[in-house]
């Protein structure tokens, strides 16, 4: 059995969207570029359940112009990527997919988390970073879902919760215990100081006895391509996350 899929549950909540919400926007993707698929909320459950590994190449597409995020980091563990760089240095990828509802083997989870441990819910995401260019430090908050698979933590900034407007976030993270690691990736605004410069990186936190914060630091590359790094902190918010709860913190942090 393939396991559930975190992150294109966390993707589709963050965008506020139910899953009839999603199908209906998957069918209307396919549509619009001549390639209809027949996508219903039965699919995306199956999606998020873990029942179907990996997408055929038609809603993988849609999948895509939906989310705005490339197949490979959706989730599915059926999805073989093949990198590519343009001149721009942003990444590409070419889509591989197993055949649905067969499932490739999955390695076991090396780390350890505590069973009592439940870091689901709304969290609100704060970082600092250095500005070179404006010769300043800034603070950047997010109101982020954060939803909990075994040792894995995919986190998803709501659609209109940051301080930087159209700045999406996103992190994968692995527990081990107290310990947190993984990877960010923030997209910014176009319009913006960054010009939709696409930035990633990795990041280590260790969450305090009460499980309602986390702490520890970022390391990414600057505009200069110089390596940086910074505090990070994620501070628990709400457990629950139903709609009418992520839409109360779909807003910028205060």
């Amino acid at each position: 059995m393939t396991p559930p899929n975190p992150t294109l549950r966390a993707v589709r909540m963050g965008m506020l969207m139910s899953q009839d919400d999603f199908a209906h926007a998957i069918r209307q993707a396919g549509d619009r570029v001549g390639r209809p698929n027949g996508a219903t909320k039965r699919l995306v459950q199956r999606w998020e359940s873990g029942a179907v590994a990996a997408p055929r190449p038609e809603y993988a597409r849609a999948l895509e112009t939906v989310t705005g995020i490339p197949i490979a980091s959706l989730g599915f563990v059926g999805m073989v990527p093949t990198a590519r760089v343009g001149d721009d240095g942003q990444g590409g990828h070419d889509v591989a997919s197993s055949a649905e509802g067969v499932a490739p083997p999955v390695a076991a989870a090396s780390t350890q988390l505590d069973p009592r441990a439940n870091y689901s819910g709304v969290w609100l995401s704060r970082y600092e970073f250095y500005s070179s260019g404006r010769d300043a430090t800034y603070v950047c908050q997010h109101h982020v879902v954060i939803l909990q698979h075994g040792n894995r933590l995919t986190v998803r900034s709501l659609p209109s919760a940051s301080t930087n407007p159209d700045s999406p976030l996103t992190m994968d993270l692995t527990a081990d215990g107290s310990v947190v690691t993984g990877t960010w990736v923030e997209q910014t605004a176009t319009d913006g100081y960054y010009r939709g410069a696409r930035y990633h990186g990795a990041v280590q936190l260790l969450v305090e006895p009460t499980g309602r914060r986390m702490a520890g630091k970022w390391v990414g590359f600057g505009k200069d391509m110089d390596i940086n790094t910074g505090p990070w902190e994620l501070v628990f918010r709400d457990a629950s996350t139903n709609q009418s709860t992520l839409a109360k913190y779909n807003r910028p942090p205060e």
